[in-house]
């Protein structure tokens, strides 16, 4: 056998620092009766704990065991193996062959056995028997003890330092004097059940109160016999170390089966976690989803609504309506968009860490289809756009139309005012041949005014017509009052005619014309409608778009001023026609009858004419000139916005293509590549201002009714597509690189695996799309070692791999599908064998467990959980409300039914 303090000085030295400083000590008490005293009590009850349950005991322990045949017992006790059989001989050889068989059984345990031999035990020695005893304490009750990687006894002082940290006026640093005020026997008992032990009223200065009422408690409710005197304790200036660990090795072993209970309640609570966790997210999704989609379903048909408006300022106010839902209700929804993207990723990589099937939502509820319906509703948006500005375009011209209708109607209405009655009027019958001659010219002329105005009418016409086409609301009332004027102007030509056959008729008794007064007519008349011309055409509406559309009218009305001259030379002809003829009438003593028999025109009336021409010349340069300056505003807002347009396009490309190349290109950790992504995500967030300016120069352009800039290829609509695009892919590549740190950390995976699997993803990914198809992938798998050769096996193992990585036949491989596939390779997880194994323990070895069991082990929320979704346990060994756990834990993992 071992010697005693050769054994001791050994395990000193094994355990450095800590046992250094009590050589001195033990060598003092080797002559101090009070260590024996303690050592003879605590062995005796040790090896007592163990040889009852065979029936027997000791009472001295250097007496009891020189026969050996207790000695033997108590090893086949503590191993549970059998020894030799001893001999019953009452001789001394019968003795030391039974002390030997004990001793050989000790060092076949690993025990080197040096000075000490049967011969002493067998003469009663104290010491020899003592240090025996230690000896087979140090093997079968602390050696095997292990916490964090140490065992024996420093293993065992981890422990006893663990389990009483978080107790007050306790600090465990040796087994000898940190035990003597009995505080940190009370607080391992407390620790493990803290019903027995009242740990607040007990008292530091208080000591053999303290230790008795641990080993009281200890005896009557844990079965660890009293080994130790509370006044052996405190009377001595330092306890013996072998006796306190003997004794609290006892509680390490007491406890140690509530340990392993609390592990295997441990794996459940972080599976049941794990599991709960997940359906809350799925949950979140669902609800997310069917919100999005409920309000695509309510917007889409306000957005294909085209019923028309009757009124510009109608539709201008369904223009603004469209505004607000670009800037107040789209927004938020294409954030919410944006973020359940995010939620299926993250509870997918959970799902795909957790080692649990893929989840799938709800039919219709994909994220496929979460974008067909948005992508729907964005067709929708556009059309709306464009149908709005049409209508706005078409109502416009309308209003044109409209007031170019009424403006003509009115010149031509008041040009056929009483002239159906100077037709019907019978002046010619009491004329003289002179008046008749003079009313036929008279009348020749009116027929050519009449031939002259055909052109208003038709003119007329054909603008009634455009308005039926274009859908006018007030077409009744422009069509009543057109087909008024053509009835109208049907009965002035009938009248007309008349007129003329009836003036035929007379034409022979007409002898005399005056040829002054027939001049004047003809070149009066043709001069008349030149000026009605000319004031109709100064009134006239007009519309312009661009700057050259007015400078092409201006140039035409300075034309038209270059005119003015000549017609002035005419104005002047005929008014001394006029005057010719009056000079002649009074050298002739002529009487005139005061009016032009073959005209209406009086000289006055070509001077009121003119004068007014005169007066809107300079009223038509003033509106053409408001028209330039208004179309030169234009074009600078045009201008204005093109070149902050030609800014914040590019910019967003380029932070388009900067993301996507730290996505594919390896720089630093990931930690680095999420720092960087995020500082470009505020960048991006910072630039929000210009994009809002241009929101804002874009809505001065619609105001000011503006359709097209040559300026840039950039309308807001692509603007706000690549802004939306922008937010979207930094959030989705900040979350995927997320979720790459989040399998890194849940596999273990190290930062040169990641970049090994970043730089064969690559290689193979040659169009830089961030996926991989099919047969880059396999290639990717081949480089790896992966045997998916073009043989059925290879086919066979590469379809088993694609349906990992690909579960919804996408036919494309995304990054974090591959890190999650080659983390899964190289890494354990969870599996639902150890969650069966786990729900054993607590079932003590049962095939079933209950709910009692259940509540007792694991927290409340978690043991409801799982009484709520196990099955009943139906087995031939079923007690009344027995849960079948068996089955609860393949359905965590997707193998069966939950």
């Amino acid at each position: 056998m071992v010697d005693y303090h050769e054994a001791n000085s050994q395990q000193q030295s094994n355990h450095g620092i800590y046992m250094q400083p009590e050589e001195d000590w033990d060598r003092d008490l080797l002559l101090d009766p009070a260590w024996e005293r303690q050592q003879r009590k605590t062995f005796t009850a040790w090896c007592n704990s163990h040889l009852r349950k065979a029936g027997t005991q000791i009472e001295v322990i250097e007496e009891d065991f020189r026969d050996g045949l207790k000695l033997m017992l108590l090893l086949e006790v503590i191993s549970g193996e059998r020894l030799p059989k001893p001999e019953r001989g009452k001789m001394r050889v019968h003795k030391i062959n039974n002390v030997n068989k004990a001793l050989d059984f000790i060092a076949t345990k690993g025990v080197k056995l040096v000075s000490i031999g049967a011969e002493e035990i067998v003469d009663g020695n104290v010491k020899m028997t003592l240090g025996m005893i230690w000896t087979i304490i140090l093997r079968f009750a602390i050696q095997d003890i292990s916490v964090e990687e140490t065992s024996a006894k420093e293993g065992l002082l981890l422990w006893c330092q663990r389990k009483t940290a978080p107790y007050k006026n306790v600090n465990v640093q040796n087994f000898h004097i940190s035990w003597k005020d009995g505080l940190a026997f009370n607080a391992l008992i407390h620790r493990h059940r803290p019903d027995l032990i009242d740990y607040d009223k007990l008292r530091k200065d208080d000591p053999l109160t303290n230790l008795n009422n641990a080993f009281e408690v200890a005896e009557k409710h844990l079965d660890i016999p009293k080994m130790l005197d509370a006044e052996d304790i405190v009377g001595t200036l330092r306890p013996d170390e072998k006796a306190i660990m003997t004794y609290v090795s006892c509680y390490y072993h007491a406890f140690s089966g509530a340990q392993k209970a609390e592990t295997a309640a441990n794996r459940i609570c972080k599976v049941l976690a794990v599991n709960q966790e997940n359906e809350h997210l799925m949950e979140d999704y669902e609800k997310l989803a069917s919100d999005l989609l409920e309000w695509i379903r309510q917007t889409k048909p306000w957005l294909e609504n085209r019923e028309p408006e009757k009124t510009m300022q109608a539709m201008q106010q369904k223009l603004e309506d469209f505004r607000d839902y670009r800037r107040v209700h789209k927004p938020p929804k294409v954030q919410e968009k944006c973020q359940l993207e995010i939620n299926f990723n993250t509870l997918q990589t959970k799902l795909r860490l957790s080692n649990r099937p893929a989840f799938m939502p709800s039919e219709g509820k994909m994220v496929l289809d979460i974008n067909n319906a948005w992508q729907g509703l964005e067709q929708a948006e556009k059309g709306y756009e464009e149908w709005l500005l049409n209508e706005i375009r078409r109502l416009e011209r309308l209003d044109h139309l409209a007031e170019k209708f009424r403006q003509k109607a009115t010149i031509h209405e008041d040009w056929t005012k009483d002239k159906e009655a100077m037709l019907t009027q019978k002046d010619y019958e009491m004329a003289t041949l002179a008046d008749i001659k003079a009313l036929l010219k008279k009348h020749e002329a009116f027929e050519s005014d009449l031939a002259a105005h055909q052109d208003r009418v038709e003119q007329i016409a054909a603008i009634a017509q455009e308005l039926n086409d274009l859908d006018y609301y007030d077409s009744p009332n422009v069509n009543a009052r057109c087909q008024t004027i053509c009835d109208h102007w049907d009965t002035l030509g009938s009248l007309t005619q008349s007129r003329r056959e009836a003036l035929e008729r007379t034409e022979k008794l007409q002898e005399t014309i005056d040829q002054l007064y027939l001049e004047y007519a003809k070149r009066a008349a043709p001069f008349n409608n030149w000026m009605e011309g000319a004031m109709e055409d100064l009134q006239d509406m007009f519309i312009v778009h661009t700057t050259e559309e007015i400078q092409g009218l201006i140039a035409a009305h300075e034309q038209f001023k270059a005119t003015l001259p000549d017609a002035d030379k005419e104005r002047d002809a005929i008014l001394g026609i006029h005057n010719e003829m009056m000079k002649i009438a009074q050298s002739y003593y002529i009487k005139l009858s005061g009016v032009n028999p073959y005209t209406s025109i009086t000289p006055q009336s070509i001077n009121e004419k003119w004068d007014k021409v005169q007066h809107l010349v300079p009223a038509r340069d003033h509106a053409l000139q408001a028209e330039f300056n208004k179309q030169q505003s234009n074009e600078h807002l045009r201008e204005q916005f093109a070149s902050k347009a030609n800014v914040v396009g590019p910019w967003i490309q380029n932070k388009m293509q900067e993301i996507g190349r730290i996505s594919i290109e390896m720089h630093g950790t990931l930690e680095d590549q999420l720092n960087q992504l995020k500082q470009y995500e505020d960048s991006i967030v910072n630039y929000k201002p210009n994009i809002e300016k241009l929101e804002h120069d874009h809505q001065l352009i619609q105001e000011a009714l503006i359709f097209d800039n040559k300026h840039t290829n950039y309308t807001m609509e692509h603007i706000r597509v690549g802004w939306e695009q922008l937010l979207t892919t930094i959030a989705r590549t900040i979350n995927e690189v997320e979720n790459q740190i989040l399998t890194r950390d849940a596999k273990g995976i190290s930062q040169e695996q990641l970049n090994e699997f970043r730089s064969s993803f690559n290689h193979f990914d040659k169009d830089h799309s961030g996926k991989l198809g099919p047969e880059e992938f396999k290639a990717c798998l081949i480089s790896l070692g992966y045997d998916v050769g073009n043989d059925q096996q290879g086919e066979a193992e590469f379809a088993r791999i694609m349906g990992v990585v690909a579960p919804n036949n996408t036919e494309e491989v995304s990054f974090q599908a591959f890190i999650d596939f080659m983390s899964h390779e190289t890494t354990d997880t969870d599996t639902a064998e150890q969650v069966m194994a786990s729900f054993k323990i607590l079932a003590g070895d049962k095939s079933y467990i209950t709910a009692e069991e259940l509540r007792r082990e694991l927290p409340p929320d978690q043991a409801e959980y799982c009484i709520a979704r196990m099955a009943p346990y139906r087995g031939p060994d079923a007690v009344p409300g027995a849960l079948d756990y068996m089955s609860f834990s393949t359905a965590l993992y997707g193998e069966s039914d939950l």
